[in-house]
């Protein structure tokens, strides 16, 4: 019988990206690159190979089984601050409204309207879905009857990797898991 990772198509064959202390590089996104760009890596000397499909790929002169797990050789310092996308808007709200709740329909809003002078930034822009950035329109939370669940702050990478791990992504192969949730608490 063949192990599951020998049908495996090299495509769906990602590495999981570990910083050099053994930590993933970030968890959501989960840190992954393809079979490809991971296979390089090796070569050129920049990772260590710590688990690996059973698949392999083939070349003239060598086969080797798809790295599953990599660390980088060199420490990469992460930012202390994210930068202001949409996606980690998202997630510092947890993809929820920050009025009603709701997971649907989301966009963002600025708190202090843009024509009073509110500036788009971390402290002035919170997720809201649609049709409650639609109610409260061009004016302030107070203004417009309406209570924010969570004040907008300026997350930290830490504080974007925490919320991260409550979305696992659909797929995690067997060989991520001790790398993904090496602090989470254990239960008693």
């Amino acid at each position: 019988m063949y192990h599951p990772d020998l049908i495996r198509h090299p495509e769906n064959c990602p590495a999981l990206v570990l910083n050099a202390d053994y930590t993933p590089l970030s968890y959501y996104p989960l840190s992954l690159w393809p079979w490809q760009t991971a296979i390089k890596a090796v070569f050129l000397d920049r990772v260590d190979i710590i688990a690996s499909y059973e698949r392999q790929v083939h070349s003239p002169s060598l086969d080797m089984k798809i790295p599953s797990v990599i660390a980088l050789k060199q420490y990469v310092r992460p930012s202390e601050h994210p930068a202001f996308t949409r996606f980690n808007l998202f997630l510092r709200d947890k993809f929820s409204c920050q009025y009603c709740g709701t997971t649907n329909d989301l966009t963002f809003d600025h708190v202090v309207p843009r024509r009073a002078g509110g500036r788009t930034t971390w402290e002035n822009v919170a997720t809201a879905c649609s049709p409650c950035n639609l109610k409260k329109g061009g004016r302030t939370p107070k203004q417009a009857g309406m209570r924010l669940h969570v004040e907008p702050i300026r997350p930290t990478s830490w504080h974007l990797q925490e919320h991260g791990r409550a979305f696992p992504p659909g797929y995690l192969h067997e060989s991520w898991h001790d790398w993904l949730y090496w602090d989470v608490e254990l239960m008693a």
